[in-house]
């Protein structure tokens, strides 16, 4: 087998390569729980202390995009994985991989960028290492993180139970939308949604929420994410899809190009699985935070087994992780 771009995708094929290549050598207690962030427990006076670590590397084409940049994105993305298993974000370290011919205004506006971001979402840029290789100007960045998780906070996509809700911070394909129409050269208002989400975060823990379950959705798509909750969890979710939100722009853009929301890919937008008793408290936390203004309920957690959507024909059917290649270079 040769590696294609279907293996950066984020999808089925991806998930096959982790598990054919990476899973086989690197197999372990920590790494098989296959979150958004590991977690990790460290000795610590009076018992130990949990942290959160994640590593991502980020490709986009082009570096700079309405809304963001790869720089902004780096920091991001990262922050965002963290999050994601209720750990608030500390320390990040960045790896630059240059290529000749690089121009450094360039170079420069980008680390400015990430400088900037790094300080609204509250880490510190604390290590870092810079290669130069040989190409046509481009650059791909790595960041890891490392995040502290509160005591009192279990958050993962294995603790979904029967009747638990589920809640999409917002509007969803932003990113794709922008990226592709940059490549494309097709001239419209979409910006990239791409953002580091602790307000929303911090406002669902705020406000008391038994949070079960986060993931960002990006590669892969929302489709993917749920399939991926569905077997972690044992359990069957079921989503409403007049109830996923959308604008009409992105609607429009992806109805023309023949693409799909569900498996579209984002860079501030997530889920959040909570219990059935606590989602207007949840959904309302959500919106409070200027990331979740249009936050939706999405679907439920149900017994059984895989991922299922209701259709706008009131029809049901089972859907699956993203096949094949979506769109290569978002992230």
């Amino acid at each position: 087998m040769k590696i294609t771009m279907a293996h950066g995708s984020g999808g089925k094929s991806s998930a096959q390569l982790m598990k054919d290549i990476f899973g086989k050598h690197f197999s372990n207690d920590v790494l098989a729980k296959m979150e958004d962030a590991a977690v990790l427990e460290l000795p610590a006076e009076g018992g130990s202390a949990r942290i959160a670590c994640s590593t991502d590397s980020f490709v986009v084409t082009p570096l700079v995009f309405k809304g963001g940049d790869i720089g902004k994105l780096c920091v991001c993305g990262t922050v965002n994985d963290l999050l994601m298993m209720g750990a608030e974000p500390k320390y990040l370290t960045c790896g630059f991989i240059l290529e000749e011919g690089l121009e450094t205004e360039i170079l420069d506006e980008i680390v400015r960028s990430m400088a900037t971001q790094a300080e609204e979402a509250g880490v510190i840029i604390a290590a870092g290492d810079t290669k130069v290789v040989e190409g046509s100007g481009g650059m791909y960045i790595n960041t890891t993180g490392i995040g502290i998780i509160p005591e009192g906070r279990d958050v993962s996509s294995a603790n979904c139970r029967e009747g638990d809700v589920i809640i999409c911070s917002g509007n969803l394909g932003d990113h794709h939308a922008c990226i592709l129409s940059h490549r494309m050269e097709i001239e419209n208002d979409i910006k990239s949604d791409c953002a580091a989400l602790n307000d929303i975060v911090e406002a669902l823990f705020a406000a008391g929420i038994d949070v079960r379950a986060m993931r960002d959705v990006t590669r892969g798509g929302l489709g993917t994410v749920i399939n991926e909750i569905a077997d972690s969890s044992t359990c069957r979710i079921e989503l409403d899809e007049d109830a996923i939100p959308v604008s009409p722009q992105v609607k429009g853009f992806s109805d023309i190009l023949g693409l799909d929301p569900l498996y579209m890919g984002n860079e501030g937008k997530m889920i959040a699985v909570v219990p059935a008793d606590q989602a207007e408290a949840a959904l309302n936390a959500v919106r409070s935070a200027e990331h979740g203004k249009d936050a939706a309920i999405i679907g439920r957690v149900q017994a059984g087994e895989g991922a299922y959507i209701k259709t706008h024909l009131g029809a049901t059917r089972r859907f699956d992780v993203l096949y094949g290649e979506g769109l290569p270079r978002i992230c």
